[in-house]
């Protein structure tokens, strides 16, 4: 099987093919809820859901539904497929590998890093007190995942700009027509971010401290410590996602004040406990996630009938909109009773481990904004196809301007 056939394109199944349809996938995810909601697409054998319901199912059931595939839409290179990856796997061996990483992203271990990560944001917007514009991206939502991932992993900070970097091309979507130089991209990446990681692992075997790595050097899995290279696997992984995911979030959260709810800000500075439901309705809003399984047995659970084999893709950032289970879903509402219900981050087993630790930035890094700054506001002439750029969510903010009251 060549690695085209091993990856599944999601711009095919979608048709989305130019940067606004991408932005603006919404319409879309409409459209296939409420007239294909069990759609296949016979040119990738890919079947696809879009209501809440069935990607809650599929997402739980790990019976029917497998997360051991040799497809995805982001297809991991051989190097971060070893024991201790946790993504290729279901229940009960995905129970033992997550328990090794999740010790970190427990709340008792992120309450002793609330205060750093406050120090990190304080330092952030302390450098754009006094501007009256400013790239939001590039000042806040890139800088601080990654700085606070880099830090929990044991890995220097001062090497966050080439850590995002190795991270964004790792993260990078296929697309049929650049398939080639997008995989020698990733491969070279890989290589690349391997060699700079292996010696910092070989180290903290030696010389263990208060770190994710180190910890991971110490653990043991199925009786047997983990290998040096599964260890470089694991950071690689956690460096990766830990930022990327955590980016969006945050520069999705200042657009859906300036844009999706224009004076919501406001709101934010009367009452400061309702940042933790804006983040929640972001997360819902404004967050086209997916997720892939492999079918496991034959099932018509939901009508159509689906062959062992073949694969399904999760279209979660649709089912956040699906109306039976949120009313009004296309309006941004930061009152919504439930709204932390989304599936921005997944849903049963292989829920995201960094969930608490992305929400955790989130809300540090807005409550903070809140009581510094008076107000917020769209700078002129704002087009947002000019601040994009590709990302396995089809397009997301590369660059924010806004201005600061």
């Amino acid at each position: 099987m060549n690695s085209t056939t091993q990856t599944i394109l999601l711009q095919d199944i979608s048709n989305l093919r130019s940067k606004e349809a991408q932005w603006n996938p919404y319409p879309w995810y409409k459209e296939m809820r409420e007239q294909y909601p069990v759609y296949y697409d016979a040119e990738q054998d890919v079947w696809n859901v879009f209501l809440y319901e069935h990607a809650k199912r599929v997402l739980f059931d790990h019976q029917l539904f497998s997360n051991k595939k040799e497809r995805s839409f982001i297809p991991i290179p051989k190097l971060m497929d070893n024991r201790s990856n946790v993504n290729f796997c279901d229940p009960p061996q995905h129970r033992n590998r997550r328990a090794l990483l999740a010790k970190a992203f427990t709340p008792r271990s992120l309450e002793e890093w609330e205060p750093r990560i406050q120090s990190i944001v304080d330092e952030l917007l302390t450098e754009i007190e006094g501007q009256s514009t400013v790239d939001i991206v590039d000042k806040l939502a890139v800088p601080l995942p990654v700085t606070v991932i880099a830090e929990l992993l044991g890995v220097p900070a001062k090497d966050r700009a080439q850590i995002k970097a190795w991270s964004d091309v790792i993260f990078l979507p296929y697309a049929k027509e650049t398939f080639g130089d997008t995989e020698a991209r990733k491969l070279q990446t890989m290589k690349e971010f391997h060699n700079y990681l292996y010696p910092i692992v070989v180290d903290k075997r030696k010389h263990p401290s208060d770190d994710i790595i180190s910890d991971l050097t110490q653990a043991e899995l199925e009786g047997e410590r983990l290998t040096d290279e599964e260890v470089v696997g694991s950071a690689m992984g956690l460096l990766g996602a830990g930022n990327e995911t955590t980016t969006t979030l945050i520069s999705n959260m200042f657009y859906s004040m300036l844009f999706d709810k224009p004076g919501v800000y406001r709101e934010l500075r009367a009452d400061l406990s309702l940042v933790p439901k804006l983040i929640e309705e972001v997360l819902r809003y404004r967050f086209p996630s997916t997720n892939d399984r492999k079918i496991v047995q034959d099932t018509s659970v939901f009508g159509p009938d689906m062959k062992q084999g073949q694969m399904i893709m999760v279209w979660t950032g649709a089912a956040n909109r699906d109306e039976s289970q949120f009313p009004h879903a296309e309006q941004f509402d930061i009152h919504r009773a439930e709204n932390q219900q989304h599936l921005a981050f997944g849903s049963g087993p292989h829920f995201c481990l960094g969930a608490p630790l992305a929400r955790m930035e989130a809300r540090i890094a807005l409550a903070s904004f809140v009581k510094r700054f008076a107000d917020i506001g769209q700078t002129e002439k704002f087009d947002v196809l000019a601040h994009l750029t590709d990302s396995p969510m089809g397009q997301t903010l590369k660059s924010l301007p806004i201005r600061i009251v």
